[in-house]
């Protein structure tokens, strides 16, 4: 398949969603829904900041596209994704009717569209989406290795930080 001028275009909206995600704390992964050409939703991840384990941005965008059109049929929709969708998102998706799923980075540990399993091409469920894997995947990736990287780092530098003081309170004593 051939990844047409639309996909990446509507990816790059993702992405900016993705790197909002990221700007506070959250893995940066962005989604967007459109229909006809028009973008009727978009969201980043928020698990951290709402404390929940279904913020994931798909699960955001999809809620709020069925709301901007009043019906939880999405049977027209495309939805634009950073990262390879999990098996909570895939559900939701195939519950949904999207059309056609566009995303950038795969996912070896628990992608569900293709890369660890596809649930959305798996015809024993009444719904099938249309796959379009890989849209700008270095830099969707890239954007996930960064986070991670700096994460890493982050923790080795608090850790370090904690074990200085408690070397401080010891030689205090």
């Amino acid at each position: 398949m051939e990844i047409e001028k639309n996909d990446m275009y509507f990816m790059k909206i993702a992405i900016e969603e993705a790197k909002k995600a990221g700007s506070i704390g959250e893995v940066p992964i962005g989604a967007v829904v459109v229909v006809d050409g028009k973008v009727i939703a978009k969201a980043h991840n928020l698990r951290e900041s709402e404390q929940t384990a279904i913020a994931h941005a798909e699960l955001l965008a999809i809620d709020t596209a069925c709301k901007e059109i009043g019906s939880w049929r999405l049977d027209n929709a495309v939805l634009y994704v950073t990262l390879e969708p999990c098996a909570m998102c895939s559900g939701a998706i195939l519950l949904s009717r999207i059309k056609k799923v566009v995303y950038g980075a795969s996912d070896p540990k628990g992608g569900c569209a293709g890369t660890f399993m596809n649930l959305l091409q798996d015809d024993r469920f009444n719904h099938q989406c249309e796959l379009m894997p890989g849209v700008l995947e270095e830099e969707t990736g890239e954007l996930l290795t960064n986070f991670f990287r700096e994460l890493r780092v982050k923790k080795k530098a608090d850790k370090k930080m904690r074990v200085e003081k408690d070397i401080t309170k010891i030689n205090s004593l």
